[in-house]
């Protein structure tokens, strides 16, 4: 690959956001091999865990300082206790924040109808449903979460998930949260009473 990129005699060192010349189409390829390429919305793994009988999945090499956006997918969740799910604190600075700060709001779906759920002093956020415990009974979904590692900045989060269970049948939930103080975050806990079950992947999403 030249290193000139349409300058004569001149090596032009290229990174993300900063691409200078002319590219061929092998240059940019060859370029998007070594994460040089300005590509926004492209998703990078992080992390994948597959959580066997955990009560806390740690996530605390975010890249805070790359992604302003991370996504997190939940592949056929249980937890051991019917009525719990897994949840979401962070990490401010390494320090994990338990207090009642957060604040969240729901909307769910099943065989019962609409209903909502709220909190303007929780000490989690939401993820996905809780599912059940018996035999097919999993939930699935995603959750992204807005400016961690800007300490100017709340982190938002926002999820959405569906769940199959032997009482309802079928569960879609959605809705959104916020730490509600400007403080890096610099890592993520999933954590719930009982154990987790399941896979769960981070990924980055790359952004202006």
């Amino acid at each position: 690959m030249s290193t000139e990129y349409g300058y004569i005699g001149k090596e032009v060192e290229q990174s993300f956001r900063n691409n200078k010349g002319i590219f061929t189409p092998q240059d940019i390829i060859e370029l998007d091999q070594e994460n040089k390429w300005t590509n926004f919305g492209q998703l990078e793994l992080i992390q994948t865990t597959v959580a066997s009988g955990s009560t806390t999945v740690d996530f605390t090499d975010i890249k805070s300082d790359i992604y302003k956006i991370h996504f997190f997918t939940f592949n056929n969740i249980d937890v051991t206790a019917d009525s719990d799910r897994p949840k979401l604190r962070f990490f401010e600075s390494g320090v994990i924040e338990s207090a009642s700060v957060y604040k969240f709001a729901s909307e769910q779906c099943d065989t019962a109808g609409f209903s909502e759920s709220r909190s303007t002093s929780s000490d989690n956020l939401p993820t996905v449903k809780n599912s059940g415990n018996q035999s097919n009974e999993h939930s699935n979904g995603y959750v992204y979460i807005y400016n961690a590692g800007d300490s100017t900045k709340f982190t938002f989060n926002t999820y959405h998930s569906t769940t199959f269970t032997a009482t309802t049948n079928f569960n879609s939930w959605f809705g959104s949260g916020v730490l509600p103080q400007a403080s890096f975050v610099d890592g993520f806990r999933l954590f719930s009473s009982d154990n987790i079950t399941g896979t769960i992947s981070l990924y980055g999403i790359r952004s202006f």
